[in-house]
């Protein structure tokens, strides 16, 4: 007895189709790309009812005869590919030849469709796939094709269709997804008969991401550029203040193809280590351009998927693109007052009596008297500054909220010079034999860092947050984060080794059995990393060293946030487990939110943050924001000061 037998034609068409069109977004990306690959510098996309109820596309591409109109919508029927030769360099978008016919397949079609320099076009109708009626037709030229009732002959695909709204969200991302990729493409998308949005086609790729994507996104957009090894890439990468909640917006394009990679998407992320929050994501639009012959297309049916010949060629290239456009992110955001009510308005009569007054007089800077505005603040301090600096001092804050200040001396301020390594101390320089002395080894060159503005400390507010007047305007810095980061660096760099301090008395620490036994299996890692440990038995450990500025007090938190960091470094998207643990040891030995001290400590880290050396925690917190003279004024309606 024969067991197997040849399907109905139908019933293959309909296995195919549920390859190809998952949902109405897989139509509408099908039908753009066919657009694309046919020349069209306008293209319209309509769609009803989520795409359910009608899907039409417009184009004014080539166009196609009678009786390619006719042929487009057989199985593996195309113009893109001639034989096997050319699925080694695929240039066009599509080459499978099976979108049309399985959109046929589960659909009600209509073609309309004229030939560049023909006299007349074909109106073609399909149900089902079967041709119903073909006839010549008045239209212009280029290809309009609607699809309408999708899914209408296959219950078992409709019924796991979504709301008309949620379909509709997909179709709207595919058609903005398809738009992105072709600058030079104008596309304009109506859903339900509303205008979403409407590129320009002007070619660049900066008006498509304000069109798509809304200013907010866009002005904040810093520009990633680079070649090599036959690869170019270019596109837009947010900043990591402003990175999402998810992977939504990681938008790749591979020879003008949108796909979604694994390997592009870890390169972005690496390239963002020890700047994002745990949790957050970086934004994107990246066009990568290489050798067709090296990236393969043919992996899956949506052709959403690739497979790159010179994998390691393409996360370096994108990897140091996006870090070379993070260095040049600029140094800080800056802090948003809301805006006043427009109910809470006073009239200008009742805030300033007596004349009008005198043009507005170019900003002054409060601490060195000079004149500036944003043609003429200076580059550098200026030469007055050793003595401005000296007039300047600090005053402790008091203990507790409440409690009067005592009265501390004044301690003039001093100016530490960044770009220099600290001088070692005289009792502990080893004596140098003069021999040696006569031929010294070269200093490594230290990069200079840009001059520090003038600034004054103000002090603290809440015992967290440095207040740092400036040129820019108010500074607020959370000293926690920024020392954090100075010593996550410090450490990361291996700029003096793994330092530690030996207790006095061992500390034995109980974490539990599993990060005991976690902890335990890393110990050559954690002894590099200056904290040195051994088995107690029953889930304990016995500390006998300390990484340098990590109290014994702190021992067991340690222990606990390293178990934690090991963890973390294990899954995607982190820092790896070397520097999660070094960002929980540098969290550690940080100054600690809420604490008191001298406000001299805090020169070093206003001056790192300063200076553009921090910006941001290991995990991606912003350490500083400023606040504007300009915003005090609006929000006290100085209007006229």
């Amino acid at each position: 007895m024969n067991i197997i037998h040849k399907l109905d034609p139908h019933v293959a068409d309909l296995i195919a189709a549920g390859e190809v069109v998952e949902r109405p977004a897989s139509v509408v990306k099908e039908l753009l790309e066919n657009s694309f690959d046919a020349g069209a510098t306008q293209v319209t996309v309509e769609i009803q009812r989520g795409g359910m109820g009608l899907i039409r596309v417009t184009d004014n591409g080539c166009g196609m005869s009678p009786e390619d109109a006719g042929t487009a919508f057989l199985r593996h029927a195309t113009s893109k590919l001639r034989d096997a030769r050319g699925l080694e360099a695929i240039g066009t978008l599509g080459f499978r030849g099976e979108a049309l016919a399985a959109i046929a397949a589960v659909s009600r079609v209509q073609l309309l469709t004229r030939e560049r320099g023909a006299q007349e076009g074909t109106v073609l109708t399909l149900e089902a796939g079967e041709e119903i009626s073909r006839s010549p037709a008045g239209c212009p030229e280029g290809t309009t094709i609607l699809v309408r009732d999708l899914f209408y002959n296959t219950p078992a695909r409709l019924k796991f269709m979504r709301k008309d709204s949620s379909e509709g969200s997909s179709v709207t991302a595919a058609a903005l997804s398809c738009a992105m990729s072709h600058p030079n493409v104008a596309v304009r998308y109506l859903r339900e008969g509303k205008e979403e949005f409407h590129t320009p086609g002007n070619g660049r790729l900066d008006a498509v991401i304000y069109s798509l994507l809304g200013r907010e996104f866009a002005k904040t957009m810093l520009p990633a550029q680079g070649s090599g090894d036959g690869i170019t890439v270019e596109g837009y990468i947010c900043p990591p203040a402003n990175a999402r909640g998810n992977r939504k917006q990681q938008y790749f394009f591979v020879n003008g193809r949108y796909v979604k990679s694994l390997l592009l998407q870890t390169a972005l992320e690496q390239a963002y280590k020890n700047q994002l929050f745990t949790g957050r994501f970086p934004a994107c639009v990246l066009f990568l351009e290489l050798r067709r012959s090296a990236v393969d297309v043919n992996v899956h049916p949506a052709k959403t998927e690739v497979r790159f010949l010179q994998e390691r060629q393409v996360f370096d290239a994108v990897y140091r693109s996006v870090q070379a456009a993070l260095h040049g992110e600029a140094a800080r955001p800056e802090l948003h007052l809301p805006k006043p009510e427009e109910t809470d308005a006073v009239p200008e009569a009742e805030v300033r009596e007596g004349p009008a007054p005198a043009a507005k007089p170019k900003a002054s800077n409060p601490i060195s008297g000079r004149i500036y505005s944003r043609e003429n603040v200076p580059k550098a301090p200026p030469a007055d500054m050793p003595k401005i600096v000296e007039q300047l001092v600090f005053r402790q804050p008091a203990a507790e909220y409440g409690r009067e200040e005592q009265p501390r001396e004044e301690v003039p301020v001093h100016r530490v010079d960044l770009t220099k390594p600290p001088a070692p101390e005289k009792e502990t320089e080893p004596p140098v034999p003069e021999k040696k002395r006569e031929t010294p080894e070269p200093e490594p060159e230290i990069p200079a860092e840009k001059a520090l503005p003038p600034y004054r400390i103000l002090g603290e507010a809440f015992r967290e947050y440095a207040v740092v007047e400036t040129e820019e305007g108010l500074l607020l810095i959370d000293k926690h984060a920024a020392h954090e980061r100075i010593l996550f660096d410090r450490l990361k760099a291996g700029e003096r080794g793994p330092m530690s301090q030996q207790l006095l008395e061992p500390q034995v620490v109980k974490p539990g059995a599993e990060d005991a036994a976690l902890l335990l299996d890393h110990l050559p890692l954690l002894e590099d990393l200056g904290l040195e440990a051994e088995d107690f038995g029953g889930g304990a450990l016995l500390v006998r060293r300390l990484p340098e500025g990590v109290g014994p007090e702190d021992c067991a938190a340690l222990l606990e946030d390293t178990a934690e960091a090991l963890r973390l470094g294990k899954r995607p998207g982190s820092l790896g487990q070397r520097d999660e643990v070094l960002a929980s040891m540098a969290c550690k030995a940080a100054v600690k939110a809420g604490m008191e001290g001298d406000l001299r400590e805090l020169i070093p880290v206003v001056e790192a943050v300063l200076s553009g050396r921090v910006k941001y925690c290991p995990h991606g917190r912003p350490v500083s924001m400023v606040l504007t003279k300009a915003q005090l004024d609006r929000n006290f309606k100085r209007t006229g000061g």
